[in-house]
């Protein structure tokens, strides 16, 4: 499978954004029947570039994850990311999961700090690994790997010191290895932009990704918000209330806002979309349509 950074590389030389979605483990059979029957296959139809699934809170789902990135690639021929986390995970352990990977075929690792089980405050693992950083490092020694890193148009929800300090632990990532940022869902496209320039004067010239979600629920966007620090703008939340419990009309709602995000970002230079699908096609294929992408 290719490296993302290739995939990165060809796009840009037609001209052309790249199209990417992340899934996360499925939490019963049916849910992973639904996946592979009716959801991927729908979402295959927008012919994306890479795919990408998460990792449970102290890397509770590692052999699933490396499972479903296996199936995705070897029955769709999708590249795809596996997450990685340095939560509860020593050298040993890490060195063993990357030695399955490309037992796998699996290429490209997006490597997090990773947030701890819940219920539980952050602390490094004895023999561990204490920063995405230093995972960026170790899994650029190891070769063969294509590397992306999360990065945060707010600021990481953990520090407190404001986002231009945690932007230079993002620009600390990239130095140590990585080929890609993704970034952490915003609803606000100046602060992406302002991340962006941030990096272009650094001189980082590496792709930044933004991470798109289509609001469908509004309770569950509220909670997502505000588990990672996403800000939801005043004008877009007074809609999702008088909205209320019109399904239907949050879904479209939702759609509008994500196609007119996305088509703001591509024309002031983004290199592709990353959505976040929430194992759901619907609502980012139609964004995708809305934007002649699909």
């Amino acid at each position: 499978m290719r490296l993302i950074k290739d995939i990165h590389s060809d796009k840009e030389l037609l001209g052309k954004p790249t199209i990417s979605f992340e899934f996360f483990p499925f939490k019963t059979p049916e849910g992973e029947v639904r996946f592979f029957e009716e959801t991927l296959p729908s979402l295959m139809g927008s012919r994306p570039d890479y795919a990408s699934v998460t990792y449970g809170a102290g890397g509770s789902t590692r052999e699933k994850t490396f499972e479903i990135v296996a199936k995705i690639q070897g029955d769709f021929g999708l590249p795809t990311i596996a997450h990685l986390t340095c939560v509860k995970h020593t050298i040993d352990e890490i060195n063993s999961i990357l030695d399955d990977a490309k037992k796998l075929g699996v290429r490209n690792i997006l490597a997090l700090r990773g947030d701890p089980p819940l219920g539980e405050d952050w602390s490094m693992t004895d023999g561990g690994f204490e920063y995405a950083s230093d995972l960026v490092s170790y899994i650029k020694a190891q070769g063969d790997f294509g590397i992306a890193v999360a990065g945060f148009p707010e600021g990481h929800i953990d520090c407190k010191d404001g986002k231009k300090v945690d932007w230079q632990y993002l620009i600390k990532k990239i130095k140590c290895g990585a080929d890609m940022v993704i970034t952490q869902m915003f609803f606000d496209n100046s602060d992406y932009f302002q991340l962006a320039d941030f990096l272009k004067e650094a001189g980082v010239n590496i792709p930044l990704l933004p991470g798109i979600i289509p609001v469908d629920n509004t309770s569950q966007i509220k909670k997502f918000s505000a588990m990672c620090g996403a800000k939801l703008p005043k004008k877009f939340t007074t809609r999702l209330e008088e909205l209320g419990d019109d399904l239907d009309g949050v879904r479209e709602f939702g759609i509008e806002h994500a196609t007119l995000q996305c088509q703001e970002l591509l024309d002031r230079g983004a290199p592709g979309l990353h959505f976040y699908t929430l194992n759901k096609s619907k609502a980012v294929s139609s964004v995708l349509s809305n934007l002649n992408l699909a």
